[in-house]
């Protein structure tokens, strides 16, 4: 049999011929070709039409079968093998728009290559499948290679471009202990990688199913319209039957001429366009959030975006990095700042604390480099800090409970260090006997893009709000540095509980309300707001991931208002299809009604209108967020006294 293309162009063509008989008068050979061109495009459609009318169901194939049909008994044969060849022609647009929507995301699939170089114990490497290798296996993956399987770096440093995971617009730079997903490219140095997940558990594949789940996933606006062609099929069935029957009778008309416009009233009424309009458009919206590293798991979530008029966001891991750093250090008491910082890095660089690594990492240079004698009868204190002996001097790195228990806060260093807290900073103070040697200041710092994204959430008319189980204090500085300055938007000490209870405060005066966290303690309150956004990126937990119903998997708070205003435009795409397709049908149904359409005009304006509707709607593939340059992140280390 011939391919479905040419099928229908060879049907195409026999109708045209059958026309043209029919001008000559040729009845039987324009019959002939007529059937024939009706066989070669449309006998499936013929036939699932048959067994709908038998079943009662009057969908869109029972509305061609008896279009068709009806053509053939009152002499219009030509006008059938048209109307049939046009259909299916259209059908086949549609089906083929349709498949590139949905199929363009699962191209994602094929960034991830087939294989990954696995390394041996000798040293060599072993070129295996990627769905054969286990997690914990070592890849080594070469510059300009792309990422086989997700992992973590184990040696050497690159930059890596994830833009197609995580929509990131520059490289992202990489060293040992940072991950990295399967289908990104490394750049400019050899990695290897501990892989952590199996190749059909890799982030990419956890994207693509998720996506495809969305698009099976019915939108509210797409179960209102397949609702409502369920009753509007048949109410057209009847009109046609009306128009058949008693246009002869009120309007004068011959009972051949009345069936003919009945019969174009049925071409015209088919909701092929109405049904295509809401499924196009949000495929291509959704697969348009996909690829710049949002992942919406549903149409209903897409189209509800819209309606948010508040969003509560965690603090840590969300406004904030997640990760604490060293943003102030000085010395004090006149010691000098060179032994101070020597002495902190020995003491901090031993410790697994996050406050200790980051002070350890935040230190100068100079700091390790002038490091003296190794330190001796290293002794952790629980709950407080470190000390140690060096150069025949008991030292202590420790929070203010230790400073108060040895007698060291004096005035001067509670007022310093209440000026710290009032900015959202932890201190921890380097001490030996004689007194305080040095204050550090450690803070968990504002995501860079936070103050735009609270900016552009404000011009959308969406109220932010910071809920956290931090301390108040520090809870109020980093709403402030966001943009969020009215004190009872910033609210701190909430256990999951408490969340929930101010999310269901925050509804009752707002309206609609979404949630952003990344943790497990964030998960109640993703799944109580309306809309859940959960930070994908390498510090959240899967939990949270699970439970939102959007993922911003490069942690880009930006992308936040993106997918509102992506769900703005989506709807204001989705109703101008349905009015199109709404408005020619009515306007050709009046021509119908008035003896003024035919059978190929029906059939062009229905093909016309649906392949409009299925244009207009995969434009929203196109969709560009906002440029997002990411400003360089801070890696830049604390000046002396900074």
């Amino acid at each position: 049999m011939l391919p479905p293309w040419p099928r229908i162009a060879a049907a195409l063509t026999l109708a045209c011929a059958a026309e043209a008989a029919h001008w000559l008068q040729w009845n039987l050979p324009g019959m002939a070709l007529a059937l024939v061109a009706i066989a070669l495009s449309g006998l499936g459609v013929y036939r699932a039409g048959l067994k709908d009318l038998a079943r009662l169901h009057l969908g869109i194939n029972a509305l061609m079968a008896v279009a068709v049909t009806g053509a053939v008994l009152i002499g219009q044969w030509p006008e059938a093998a048209m109307v049939m060849a046009l259909y299916v022609a259209a059908e086949r647009i549609e089906h083929g728009a349709m498949d590139k929507a949905r199929h363009a995301i699962r191209n994602l699939l094929d960034l991830a290559p087939e294989t990954a170089d696995v390394l041996q114990p000798d040293g060599s490497t072993l070129r295996t499948p990627a769905s054969g290798v286990a997690p914990g296996a070592l890849v080594r993956i070469a510059p300009g290679a792309r990422v086989p399987l997700d992992g973590a770096v184990t040696q050497g440093e690159s930059s890596v471009n994830q833009a197609p995971i995580t929509g990131e617009s520059q490289l992202a730079d990489k060293a040992p202990g940072d991950a990295l997903y399967a289908g990104s490219v490394n750049q400019n140095g050899e990695l290897v990688m501990r892989v952590t997940a199996p190749a059909g558990d890799t982030l990419l594949a956890r994207i693509v199913h998720a996506v495809e789940q969305a698009q099976a996933s019915r939108a509210p606006t797409q179960r209102f319209v397949d609702r409502f062609a369920a009753v509007y099929t048949p109410i057209v069935f009847v009109l046609a039957l009306a128009l058949a029957l008693l246009a002869p009778l009120l309007m004068g008309w011959s009972w051949q001429q009345s069936a003919y416009q009945a019969l174009a009233l049925l071409v015209i009424a088919c909701p092929c366009a109405l049904v295509i309009s809401t499924p196009v458009t949000m495929v291509s919206a959704l697969t348009a959030a996909a690829r710049r590293g949002i992942l919406i798991k549903g149409g209903s979530a897409l189209e509800s975006a819209r309606a948010l008029r508040a969003i509560a966001l965690d603090k840590t891991g969300t406004l904030t990095t997640g990760r604490p750093t060293l943003v102030h250090w000085q010395a004090w008491g006149g010691a000098d700042a060179q032994v101070a910082a020597a002495t902190a890095w020995q003491l901090a660089s031993r410790s697994d604390h996050p406050v200790s690594r980051a002070i350890a990492a935040g230190l100068p240079p100079q700091a390790f480099d002038a490091s003296g004698d190794a330190l001796q009868e290293l002794q952790a204190l629980p709950g407080r800090g470190v000390q140690a002996r060096i150069d025949g001097l008991t030292w202590r790195l420790g929070n203010l409970r230790l400073v108060r228990e040895l007698g060291l806060a004096d005035d001067a260093l509670q007022q310093a260090l209440e000026q710290h807290e009032q900015l959202g900073r932890s201190v921890t103070v380097l001490a030996d006997d004689a007194g305080v040697r040095a204050l550090f200041a450690v803070a968990d710092p504002l995501r860079a893009d936070a103050p735009q994204a609270i900016a552009q959430l404000r011009a959308l008319g969406v109220h932010p709000v910071v809920f956290s189980g931090d301390n108040p204090a520090t809870v109020a500085a980093v709403a402030r540095e966001a943009g969020i300055a009215t004190p009872e938007d910033a609210r701190g000490g909430l256990l999951p509980g408490d969340k929930l209870t101010a999310l269901a405060a925050l509804q009752q005066r707002f309206g609609p309300v979404a949630m952003t966290g990344d943790g497990i303690n964030d998960a109640p309150a993703l799944a109580r707001a309306d809309i859940g956004f959960a930070m994908g990126g390498a510090h959240s937990t899967g939990m949270a991931m699970e439970t939102a119903d959007v993922v911003l998997m490069n942690d880009d708070l930006r992308r936040i208002p993106d997918t509102i205003a992506l769900s703005q435009r989506a709807h204001r795409v989705l109703w101008q299809n349905i009015g199109l397709a709404l408005g020619v049908k009515a306007a050709f149904c009046l021509l119908a009604v008035l003896g003024l359409a035919t059978m190929w005009m029906a059939v062009l304006a229905d093909m016309g209108v649906s392949l409009l509707v299925v244009a207009n709607g995969l434009r929203l593939r196109r969709w560009i967020a906002a440029p997002h340059e990411r400003p360089d992140s801070m890696r830049g280390r604390p000046a002396m006294g900074q």
